[in-house]
């Protein structure tokens, strides 16, 4: 399968790629390098590219023929997200929802999106079982349970 990685150059997505090919799959990571280097993926297909912008995703989703997304491109420190919530927002759900429009566009059906404990806030118990409630109490966390609730109802459409 040729999957589009999301945040392919950050620690996840990097590592999932690398596995991604052990495994025969033909990984292309999609990043916008606001965080990390090119050089933590040069043995895959890079492309270059913001999800903020949704021609960026367009013109990958098209051009490489992808068969699914495994999304883990974020903002993701708690400290930063509550200073300035609305580049969170912008950026993990108006991206996310480009993202989620140029896949159906390009006729790209399947998704794995990588979440996070945040949206559970403070926990009840520990470990964290997913049927915990859900309770974020912080931008990144909001972010994170908003995403999900639009992958459901996109699923539901």
């Amino acid at each position: 399968m040729n999957i589009l990685v999301t945040g392919g150059a950050g620690y996840i997505g990097s590592h999932t790629a690398g596995l991604l090919a052990q495994r025969g799959h033909k990984p292309f990571v999609f990043d916008n390098l606001s965080t990390v280097h090119k050089e933590a993926v040069r043995q895959f297909q890079f492309i270059k590219g913001d999800l903020r912008k949704p021609a960026d995703i367009k013109k990958a989703l098209k051009s490489y023929n992808i068969d699914a997304v495994m999304h883990f491109s974020a903002l993701a420190l708690v400290g930063e997200s509550m200073e300035k919530p609305a580049l969170y927002y912008e950026n993990n759900i108006a991206g996310g929802l480009n993202l989620l429009n140029a896949m159906l566009e390009a006729g790209v059906k399947k998704i794995i999106f990588s979440s996070s404990a945040a949206v559970y806030g403070v926990p009840e118990e520990v470990p964290i079982e997913e049927n915990h409630p859900v309770n974020p109490i912080n931008p990144y966390g909001n972010t994170k349970l908003g995403f999900e609730r639009i992958l459901e109802d996109y699923r539901n459409a």
